[in-house]
Parts: structure tokens; sequence; C-alpha cells
């Protein structure tokens, strides 16, 4: 069961708790599921009970209680854990995270991205300021990955320099269409330095990786190639991800999901298991989806731009993990890694295409 199978699974809990009169609020949209935090236990928590305990007049644990027969009598769930105030854990039949990397690999870049249109228009409309397009630009991308038709507008024609230097477009220029829209004003940046004369791939990092309402820098510190730059990390990541696929071509093997860690009748000199650095790296994958969902909803691709970050840096320490060394052999758990690398790398390159910037396969 992958995490958006998962979710709906615990939507239709709560919707059959409803039916039987055993709750009595509206069923969401959208149930989060990820990787249980500290003190957690499990594949998979939720904090659906949470979310639903005001509506419900009731304590969350109660919710908890009332919604864990429902979910334990589901094929493929092994058991439902009760901790905290109200969280519960979910324990899968077979290997979750093979199945959420699965999942990705299957969908590839477009992981996240709803099943097709869901009849929603919205109108984005945004005064005649270069990161105020931008961000206008880049939300229409992650709503139409929602399902979503966008119509973008702004309140004068683009300079033309804007599209030559971050090639940013609208569908109409003007002033603000009769229709209901949505203004999308964030913070101007600074006039100087310029951020046109960053490029297209840092110019648009550095417009729209803060918040709306903080003040972006668009100093040389988005150009410099090393760990201090947010968007170099990225990038550089998604490139070790695909030098490591072209390496494993080399030694003759390719990704498969499964185990990341090596049988105990398979010694290793690898000292140190993967599994710690995989868990946040499985966490951030699996938030994926409702990052996109909230970006879309809010209109705000800095939450996207941000959530790359956190998966590049939960990727990097993986990744010198990936390849056999010395005289090993690849192993089902090598193949595992290097899906897993794969998952991440998928992840990288579609929410920068998101973005409009690029993801190259070389760095």
């Amino acid at each position: 069961m992958t995490p958006v199978e998962l979710s709906r699974t615990v939507l239709h809990a709560v919707r059959r708790a409803v039916d039987a009169g055993e709750l009595e609020v509206p069923v969401p949209e959208r149930a989060v599921v990820a990787p249980p935090g500290p003190g957690g236990c499990g594949d998979y928590a939720t904090t659906i009970a949470l979310q639903l305990a005001r509506p419900a007049g009731q304590p969350p644990r109660r919710v908890a209680e009332v919604l864990r027969p429902y979910l334990v009598d589901v094929d493929g769930i092994a058991d439902v854990v009760l901790t905290g105030p109200g969280f519960l854990n979910i324990s899968l039949h077979g290997t979750a995270p093979a199945a959420l990397v699965e999942e990705i690999l299957r969908h590839g870049t477009r992981y996240g991205y709803a099943d097709g249109p869901d009849g929603r228009v919205v109108r984005l409309h945004c005064p005649h300021d270069l990161r105020a397009v931008v961000v206008a630009e880049a939300a229409a991308r992650v709503l139409r990955s929602q399902g979503a038709l966008v119509r973008t507008s702004c309140g004068a024609p683009l300079a033309p320099e804007w599209t030559a230097a971050l090639g940013v477009r609208v569908d109409a220029a003007g002033p603000a269409p009769a229709e209901l829209a949505v203004t999308v004003r964030p913070v101007p940046a600074p006039g100087d330095p310029d951020p046109l004369r960053l490029g297209r791939d840092a110019g648009r990092w550095a417009l729209l990786h803060p918040a709306p309402h903080d003040r972006p820098r668009t100093g040389d510190e988005h150009l410099v190639q090393r760990e201090s730059n947010p968007l170099f990390r990225v990038r550089y990541a998604h490139a070790r991800t695909r030098a490591l696929t072209r390496n494993a071509a080399d030694l003759g093997f390719t990704a498969e999901p499964g185990p990341l860690a090596e049988a105990p009748s398979e010694p290793t000199p690898l000292a140190a298991d993967p599994a710690p650095a995989s868990h946040d790296l499985l966490a951030a994958l699996a938030d994926h989806p409702r990052v996109l969902a909230a970006a879309a909803e809010h209109r705000a691709p800095d939450r996207l731009a941000r959530h790359l970050v956190t998966v590049a840096d939960a990727a990097l320490p993986l990744l010198p993990a990936v390849l056999p060394r010395g005289a090993e052999k690849p192993s089902a758990a090598h193949r595992a890694r290097l899906a897993l690398a794969e998952a991440a790398g998928a992840v990288l390159a579609g929410g920068l295409s998101l973005l409009g910037i690029d993801a190259p396969d070389h760095l």
C-alpha cells in the first residue's frame, strides 16, 4: 500500500465512522500520512484524529479510538497503534518503504500530481512587479499539477528583459479580470542588485525560495557552487543521483526497490547502517504530495522550494552508501538504495521543473 492509497484508506475509515454515527464531522478532502516521528512506531502515522477532534467535539484520543477498528480490518494493514494525544501509527504488510519508492519511480517527475483535472478554475493576477510575476507563474504551475485550470494576468505588459532573462510569461496583461481573481503580491525584490543578472535558474530561485512576506536577497550567494547555497545543494543532489545510475550501469546493476540494509547472511565492510539516513529521506519523499497540495492551496511555491532543500539534505548522506565498495559485489541492498536515490532524484527534478528551474544531470 502506497502513501497515497493509505491516505485514501484513512479517509474511507472516517467516512465509515461517520456513516455508522460514531463521528459527526465533515469528511476532509485529504488525510496526511508520513513516517512516524519520535515516539511513534510502524510504517506510517497520521494526525487525522487531531484534525477532527474540534469539529467532532471529542478529545483526539477518543477520535483515534473510534477510527482504529475501521483501519485494522483493512487488507494490507497489519496493526494500528495509538500514541501521544491521538496519533494513529499504522503498520503495513510487506515493505512500505519499497512501495513508496515503487510509486515514485512509476510516476517519475510527476509524483504527487493529481490524477487529472478537478474542475477548478483559478485566476491569478499580479501587479507589474518582477517577483510577483515569477511567483504567480510558479504558483500556476503548481496549481496545474494539482488538477486546476489556471489563467494568469499582470497589471501591465511584461518588460521584454523579464522574459529574456527569467523566462516569465503570463496569459494576459491589463487590469484584473472581472471574474474573481486571486492577487499574488509578495514583497518586491530590491532593485539593486538586479535579480535579472543572476540568470534564469538562480534568479528565479532567489525570488521563489523566501516566503512572500520576506524581502529576497539577490546577491551573488545564489551563484556560488558550495553547500552554503541551497539551490546548489538541490541541484547537486539531483546530479549525484543521476551519476549513481550511470555508475551502477557500468557495474552491471540497476535499481530495484526493497530492503535497504544487508541481510545478516551478507556481511559487508560498510560500517554504517543506512537506515537512519534513509528514514529522513523516506519521510521527506512521502510528504511531497502534501507539500504540493499545500503549495497549490496557498499559492505559495516557496513551500515547494524549501521542501526540495529538505529532500536534498536528507538524500546527500545516503548517497555514498549506494554503490558497492572495494571488492563488494552488487547486492539487493545496493539495488534498493539505488532505487531510493533515483526516487529522490525524480522528486528533485520534478520540483525544480515546477519552479521553472533546470535540473542538470551533470554539475
